[in-house]
């Protein structure tokens, strides 16, 4: 009997041996699915971070782009402003000499004139034909 009693704890033992070895692969199991899963979150997370940084980096591309384009268009319309005020100002400038032009030429020409009739009546001296305006009335016009 003692052969069947051995049997008996032979088989004993190895129902304990597998239950066992199943329960411990049934915790290898849970801990990689665990393990699994954790990685899975892990990858998901790190993919969220990249895409929120990705997308940080794109909206302030986007931001600077928009400050340089307004900037340019700021600097843009200054220097047409700009422009258009020396123009203005040199469009009056001309107006300005335009208008003190015959001012000046009229002065200019009485100037002239004057001297023209200063001349004449010196001639006419020269040769005792000027007009005197004390003596007008004394004096015949025709002196010959």
């Amino acid at each position: 009997m003692a052969s069947h009693d051995q049997s008996y704890k032979a088989g004993e033992t190895m129902g304990r041996t597998e239950e066992k070895t199943n329960q411990m692969m049934g915790n290898i199991g849970d801990k990689a699915q665990t393990a699994k899963e954790k990685a899975q979150q892990t990858a998901r997370a790190a993919k969220d971070k990249t895409q929120q940084t990705a997308q940080a980096a794109k909206d302030k591309t986007q931001q600077t782009t928009q400050a340089t384009k307004e900037k340019a268009q700021d600097r843009t319309g200054q220097g047409r402003e700009k422009a258009s005020e020396m123009g203005q100002a040199s469009k009056e400038k001309a107006q300005s000499g335009k208008d003190n032009s015959p001012g000046l030429l009229e002065t200019t020409g009485e100037k002239v004139k004057g001297v023209v009739e200063g001349a004449t009546e010196a001639v006419k001296n020269t040769f005792g034909m000027g007009n005197d305006d004390q003596d007008k009335d004394n004096i015949p016009t025709n002196r010959c």
